[in-house]
């Protein structure tokens, strides 16, 4: 049997994901970070992107889109506070291609500062979404 950690994922609005684990990849503020079981204790924040966990005697990782937020990791037990998170099944195209159109329509019409840094944040999540679900597309599903 391989060794494992426990994960959470949970946002906001409600618990996503909650297991065991052979290894989480998420998209951390200076990379991608690699978790195995008996990782050193670590908190940092996260982009916007996708988390794969790779879950015993699946196949497929499980894929969470995450628009930001926390990674904690204790011996044992993995957490991710994600300021949104969206199951890979559950992801949108047509509504992440939109939501990126805005956002550059947003910057090209900047009328301050504030506006701008705000577009370029939903400009980024739109994107991270739109990676998420080529991931899941090469994948098959």
């Amino acid at each position: 049997m391989a060794m494992t950690v426990h994960v959470d994922i949970v946002s906001a609005e409600e618990q996503i994901f909650s297991g065991l684990a052979e290894f989480v990849a998420l998209p951390g503020e200076a990379g991608e970070l690699g978790i195995l079981p008996g990782h050193m204790p670590l908190m940092t924040r996260i982009r916007p992107g996708a988390v794969r966990v790779k879950v015993p005697n699946q196949t497929d990782d499980e894929l969470v889109f995450v628009a930001g937020g926390i990674l904690e990791v204790q011996p044992g037990l993995v957490t991710v506070l994600a300021d949104t998170a969206i199951r890979g099944r559950d992801l949108d195209e047509a509504k992440a291609l939109d939501a990126k159109k805005k956002a550059e329509e947003a910057m090209a019409n900047k009328s301050s500062q504030l506006d701008y840094a705000k577009a370029q944040a939903e400009l980024a999540e739109a994107i991270a979404q739109l990676a998420a679900i080529q991931k899941l597309r090469k994948r098959g599903h």
